[in-house]
């Protein structure tokens, strides 16, 4: 067993790495750029939101409230009408990166610290490259894409989305595999 504390720098080099990656992927690779369209007639869309003082938060439209509802007429009868959301509202102004990327980076360490235990217990000091990292990527890309389909199974989101996401989290599962492999104590 490896204890988790002697793994720190391959967790800490991992989620640096992948925060740099991230980064490139986002700000320097388009195939995220279809990931989000334009509504139509935008601007009525953000006047009807404004007006109706929509707070941040998430919503369905139409909203049932229950299992129950959805089986009354008069839900059936707007969903049938539609049209049919999931909406995010935001806070107005601009966006703010840094909340944002700060929590990201948080969210790296964390994902470096499950590989690391699961991969801590089940690879021993010394062993090979390969060992630490079939498991550290295996958990590290059930932390990054696995629960990404839920999105599209239950919201509707873009199945092309989804998997492009996916893509991003294999990437960054092999840095983080990449990483603990080379650095395992011996």
């Amino acid at each position: 067993m490896v204890p988790l504390m002697s793994l720190w720098i391959p967790i800490v080099l991992s989620a640096v790495l992948v925060f740099i990656a991230s980064s490139v992927i986002h700000r320097f690779l388009t195939y995220h750029k279809g990931d989000f369209g334009k509504v139509p007639y935008e601007a009525g869309v953000r006047d009807a939101l404004r007006n109706a003082q929509v707070p941040p938060g998430d919503y369905a439209i139409p909203y049932a409230g229950s299992a129950k509802a959805m089986g009354e007429q008069g839900w059936i009868d707007k969903a049938t009408e539609g049209p049919n959301a999931f909406l995010t509202v935001m806070p107005n102004g601009i966006p703010s990166t840094g909340k944002s990327l700060i929590q990201w980076f948080v969210y790296c360490i964390v994902i470096g610290i499950f590989a690391a235990y699961v991969a801590g217990h089940a690879v021993q000091p010394g062993e090979d490259y390969l060992a630490a990292f079939r498991y550290v990527g295996t958990v590290a890309f059930v932390g990054y894409a696995l629960a990404l389909p839920q999105n599209s199974i239950w919201y509707h989101r873009n199945w092309g989305a989804t998997l492009r996401s996916m893509f991003d989290g294999l990437v960054y599962s092999l840095l983080t595999a990449g990483v603990f492999g080379w650095l395992w104590p011996f």
